[in-house]
C-alpha cells in the first residue's frame, strides 16, 4: 500500500496473540494438566494446534458463551482429544489465567510512542473482566476497548468488525477509511478485516510469511491481502514515527 501510516487516526488491535503473548500463557496454563498426567505426553506444537481447533469450534457453536467459559470447555475438550485426564477444578483454572499470560517484550513501548500519533482500540475475543487483568500489563490507556462479551460474537464473525467501525464513528468520530487494524491471526483478523473494507497491519510475529508456524491460530486455505506486514509491534512504531 502507498498509503503512509501517517494517513490514519485510529490504530483498532487484537490483543491475544498481538499485544499478549497468548501461546505461551496457553502452554503454561496447560503445564497442571500435563504434571499430573505425567509430561512428554504431547508438544507443545500439537497441544496449541489442538487449542486452535477447539477454540475456534466452541466460539463458532456458542458465540453467547463468556470466554473463560469458552476456555473451560476447550480445556476439557483438549484433555480428552489428547487422552489425559482432567478435572472440573483444573478446567476452571485453566479459564481464569487469561490474566497471566504474558505481555510481549515490545508492546507496552510500542503503544506508548503509538499512543502519541493515533488514538487506540482493541477489537478482542474475551470478556470485559480479562480484558482488564491483561490491560495492567499494556502500559497505555485505551480510547476504546470492544470485546466478544460487547458484541455477542467472536471473531472471526464480520459482526465484530460492523461493531468496530459503528463504534469508532459513534465513540470517536473518526470513519472507517482512517482505521487500521493491527493484529497477528490471519484467520481472526486480517481475512475479516478484508472483507470488512478496513485497511490492516499484519504484526506477523510467528514469520507465517516465511513459512513459521501457525501456532495456537486456526489455519486457513487462502492468505488474505494485507496493506503492511511488520514482524513484531515496535516495527509498526518505528515505520510511523519514521514518517515524522
Amino acid at each position: 500500500m502507498n498509503r503512509p501510516l501517517s494517513d490514519f487516526e485510529v490504530i483498532s488491535f487484537d490483543c491475544y496473540g498481538t499485544l499478549i503473548d497468548w501461546e505461551t500463557g496457553i502452554w503454561d496454563a496447560l503445564q497442571p494438566l500435563f504434571m499430573v498426567n505425567g509430561f512428554g505426553r504431547a508438544t507443545r506444537r500439537q497441544a496449541l494446534q489442538a487449542y486452535a481447533r477447539l477454540e475456534s469450534r466452541v466460539e463458532r457453536a456458542h458465540p453467547d458463551l463468556a470466554y473463560p467459559e469458552i476456555l473451560r470447555r476447550v480445556h476439557a475438550g483438549l484433555a480428552e482429544e489428547l487422552g489425559l485426564s482432567s478435572t472440573p477444578s483444573m478446567d476452571a483454572d485453566f479459564a481464569s489465567s487469561v490474566g497471566d499470560w504474558p505481555a510481549f517484550a515490545d508492546t507496552a513501548e510500542a503503544l506508548r510512542q503509538l499512543g502519541r500519533r493515533f488514538r487506540l482500540v482493541i477489537l478482542s475475543n474475551v470478556d470485559r473482566a480479562s480484558f482488564a487483568r491483561s490491560s495492567r500489563k499494556l502500559g497505555v490507556r485505551f480510547d476504546a476497548v470492544y470485546t466478544a462479551q460487547d458484541i455477542g460474537s467472536y471473531k472471526p464473525d464480520l459482526a465484530n468488525f460492523r461493531y468496530l467501525k459503528e463504534r469508532v464513528e459513534r465513540d470517536l468520530g473518526v470513519r472507517a477509511e482512517k482505521i487500521l487494524h493491527a493484529a497477528q491471526s490471519l484467520y481472526h483478523d486480517h481475512a475479516p478485516a478484508r472483507a470488512s473494507g478496513l485497511a490492516n497491519a499484519w504484526i506477523d510475529r510467528q514469520r507465517l510469511s516465511e513459512g513459521g508456524d501457525w501456532g495456537a491460530t486456526s489455519a486457513i486455505e487462502r492468505r488474505p491481502e494485507v496493506d503492511y506486514r511488520f514482524f513484531s509491534l515496535a516495527e509498526l512504531a518505528t515505520a510511523a514515527t519514521a514518517e515524522g
